[in-house]
Formats: C-alpha cells, structure tokens, sequence
C-alpha cells in the first residue's frame, strides 16, 4: 500500500491536482472502505483492487467529493454527485450569517432558493431546530439529490420544483447561493468545475438583483462572487434593504452579502 499510495500520489500531480498526497490518500482508504487515518494502521496490507478505476477518474480532474460520493458540510455528511455543485467551505459562511439572523426567532420560515444538493437548508434545519425550511431548485435532478440527502439526514424540509418566484411567497428568511460565473468567466475555472459540475448551477447573471427585487422577506442573504459584492448590496439598497453589509469568507474574500425589511 505504501507504494500505491507514492505511485497514486505522483500521477495525481502530473494530472495537475492541487493536493496529490491528501487526494491519494482519501482515494486509497476510499477503496479499502476505512478512514484516511485508518491507513497507516496496516500500511504494509495489499493495495485495494478498485482503486484504479478512482484514480483514472480523478486524473481526468472529477472532483475528488464525486468520487468518494460524499462531503462534509458543517454538522453534517451529505450524498454528493453530478446533480449539484459541490458543497464549498464558503459556503458555510452564508449558514453561519443565517443562523445569526434567525437567533432569537423561534419558528421562521426559511427559503433556499436553488437547493441543490440541500446543504444550506439541511444545516439551517439541523442547527435551527424551530425554523421551518422550504428548498426550491429548477431541477428535478438536484431536488432528487436533495430529498436523498433530507432523507440520509433525517431533518424536515420542504423540497420542492421552484425558482426565484417562489421568493415572492412570503418568509423570514430567503437564502441563495444562485448562479453567478459570468458565461465568459467558465473556461477559466477549474477543471473539476468547468468540465463537471453542473454548468446550470454555476453560469447565471442577474439572480441576485432579481431575489432584491421579487422577495417579500424580513431577510435576504445571497451568496455573492467577491467582485460582485459591492454591487448586489448597492441593489439590495435600492430595493429597500436596511443594514445592508457584507461578509467575508475564511480566505478574506467578501463573500455574502444580507439586508433587512421592516
């Protein structure tokens, strides 16, 4: 095993992976059905039969999360697969700001616009126990993915075939991480995103000023592109946003942008 990890190692970084070793090693426990730190338990055991099939597919740059068909987000472990985008550590920033306005208010009702793979309503759900959560997604394919993962998790949330109108029903709270990359900005993006994650959740103009416009929200917290976020809190402002502000991300990039309506 210590020599398929090398050898899976060096062929990852010919590949042009970012991280070769932590990828080699999580494909490699991946195979053998045991935790990342579980390998060097045994480290001269045989190297596991499937793991070639992982590493052709990961020297072809499918994300690493795809392969192991699951990912971490905050509390939770969440089924991930080619019907939504990948849950992002950045992400977890638009909970986190969530969460902070939802302090205090014991039964809001909460909607994600463009659920997904269901991240940001599953963890709302899971660390707001009273909030009462509505996803929407224009794709029958994320919604499945979605209901899979409400399902793996056991929380309560409403899932169900909707877009941006669905903003105009009335809430609490509106959350969406919607499309943002600029058709033009896609082939500069990574392999693992440009060539397989669904190009509808991430190539879109114009969502975020759309939801300022539409919702009917005490609420309204939008995952924004760093470039994009001074200009969706000046349209959160023209919409009658009060406090309108913006967060950074982990890496110190302005990342959500959230206002209030009286």
């Amino acid at each position: 095993m210590r020599e398929a990890l090398r050898a899976a190692e060096e062929r990852l970084a010919r590949a042009g992976v970012d991280s070769p070793r932590v990828d080699a090693e999580l494909l490699v426990a991946h195979a053998l059905g045991v935790s990342r730190t579980e390998l060097y338990a045994e480290p001269e055991r045989d190297a596991p039969a499937g793991l070639e099939p992982l590493l052709r597919r990961r020297e072809a740059r499918e994300p690493l999360a795809y392969l192991l068909g699951e990912w971490g987000f905050r509390r939770l472990t969440l089924r991930v697969d080619w019907r939504a985008l990948v849950p992002r550590p950045e992400t977890e920033v638009v909970v986190e700001r969530c969460l902070a306005l939802l302090a205090g208010l014991e039964r809001p009702r909460v909607l994600d616009v463009g659920v997904g793979s269901g991240a940001i309503a599953l963890a709302i759900a899971d660390e707001h126990p009273g909030a009462l959560v509505t996803g929407v997604d224009v794709s029958e394919q994320a919604l499945s993915l979605a209901r899979e993962n409400a399902e793996r998790t056991g929380l309560a949330v409403e899932l169900r075939l909707g877009g941006i109108e669905v903003a105009a029903e009335g809430w609490d709270l509106v959350v969406s991480n919607p499309p943002y990359v600029a058709p033009e900005e896609i082939e500069a993006l990574e392999p693992e995103v440009r060539d397989w994650e669904p190009r509808s959740a991430l190539v879109g103009e114009g969502a975020h000023e759309e939801l300022a416009r539409v919702a009917r929200t005490r609420l309204l917290v939008l995952e924004v592109a760093p470039a994009q976020a001074g200009r969706v809190a000046a349209a959160l402002e023209a919409a009658g946003y009060d406090g309108v502000s913006i967060t950074r991300d982990l890496a110190g990039r302005e990342r959500v942008v959230e206002g209030r309506q009286a």
